[in-house]
């Protein structure tokens, strides 16, 4: 009910007038296509969560967690097999009765306003490659918490919490060598102007950078990004070849400062730490329900279990976890301000604030979103919030 307000009052500010700050982003013709864009995602998303929370509903009116309990008992008597079966069946069932809302997403809304660059194999071979990473990395951290749970009781939730914590660190460290390959190519930046930019501007601030990679975006959408990951000697950063092509050499570098800034406050350990202190308290709470066998029969099923309870605490820890994501929302929003800060110090404000301007252009980027929205959706402030931190 709130999130429909939110998008509500989100919606009804679609119309407004462009800020000052902000009137040379769009022309007429550019903003009405940016309004209706916004439109047009408003209703599909009106629609696709209707159908999740009706879904959601039908499941636990009519026993579905009940059947997907006992089929997965019908092939095994082994809590860690049924557990598995459990979770396998809800999980890429439910991805596949979402798939056609993203393939309309994607299809249709993204091909209409000239986002799309996705072919109708690479969507679905996308897919595949999803689930059979979904099955190792998530079949393998819930086997081992079934193992910690029948070994060490009501202690297991220590012991998982260390299991994915070393899991989180080490993704942090070699998530673009070992999963972005699965999906994309990455290339060295090639030597020239730009690159001797960027290693000029890391050398001035003190920021160690040896590898610096190009990563296709082309081949799925229009849209441009870049992104930091990694720290120590695993540290690099990631151009979009959509960045590259978008935006002058001043501006990537602006956008690349940006980005040197939430490393140099620390703002990627600190992030890294909260995850895993949020992580920790999660399991806290999840081991004081895990055994109450009301926990399972909340969502219909009859015979109380480890998998069972799980998802029952996942639907009852939801408005926790909505407060920690508004908490963390908050203080990425600060941290934006901090690196836009250093990008306008070490270097410039204004290739940052025209790359900003034309990544939004080209991405229809909502120019007027509601406070509210802000206040529990946004990760980084709106747009003329950020101009005017850079300009003053």
């Amino acid at each position: 009910m709130v999130e429909t307000i939110l998008d509500y009052l989100n919606a009804k500010h679609y119309g407004d007038p462009i800020p000052e700050a902000l009137e040379d982003v769009f022309d007429k013709e550019d903003y009405q296509k940016s309004q209706e864009y916004q439109k047009t995602n408003y209703r599909f998303g009106l629609l696709s969560s209707s159908f999740s929370i009706i879904l959601t509903l039908v499941f636990l009116v009519f026993g579905g967690f009940e059947w997907a309990d006992q089929l997965a008992r019908s092939f095994s008597g082994n809590e860690i097999i049924i557990t598995l079966i459990f979770f396998g069946v809800l999980t890429i069932g439910s991805d596949i009765l979402s798939t056609p809302f993203s393939y309309y997403q994607t299809f249709v809304i993204e091909e209409r306003f000239g986002f799309n660059k996705s072919t109708k194999k690479l969507f679905f071979t996308d897919k595949l490659k999803g689930w059979l990473l979904m099955a190792m990395l998530g079949g393998g951290v819930i086997t081992l918490a079934m193992l910690f749970y029948q070994w060490a009781g009501p202690k297991f939730w220590l012991y998982v919490w260390g299991l994915v914590t070393v899991i989180i660190v080490f993704m942090n460290l070699f998530y673009s060598k070992l999963i972005v390959p699965l999906f994309n190519k990455q290339i060295p930046l090639d030597e020239g102007s730009l690159k001797s930019k960027i290693e000029n501007y890391a050398s001035k601030v003190g920021f160690e950078l040896k590898n610096i990679f190009v990563i296709d975006g082309s081949k799925r959408s229009t849209k441009a990004n870049a992104y930091f990951s990694g720290f120590g000697r695993e540290k690099r950063v990631t151009l979009f070849d959509t960045l590259i092509k978008d935006l002058d050499e001043d501006e990537v570098v602006a956008v690349l400062a940006h980005e040197v800034g939430h490393y140099k406050r620390k703002h990627i350990i600190f992030n890294l730490v909260a995850s895993v202190l949020i992580l920790g308290l999660t399991l806290f709470i999840l081991s004081l329900f895990i055994n109450n066998p009301e926990v399972s029969k909340a969502i219909g099923v009859s015979q109380p279990s480890f998998h069972a309870a799980l998802i029952g605490f996942g639907i009852l820890y939801s408005p926790i976890s909505e407060l920690t994501s508004l908490v963390m929302n908050f203080l990425s929003r600060k941290f934006e301000f901090q690196a836009d800060d250093y990008a306008k110090n070490t270097f410039a404000a204004m290739p940052l604030v025209t790359s900003l301007k034309k990544l939004s252009k080209k991405n229809l980027s909502n120019l007027t979103p509601h406070p509210a929205y802000v206040f529990m959706h946004y990760s980084h402030p709106p747009l003329v919030q950020r101009i005017k931190n850079l300009m003053a």
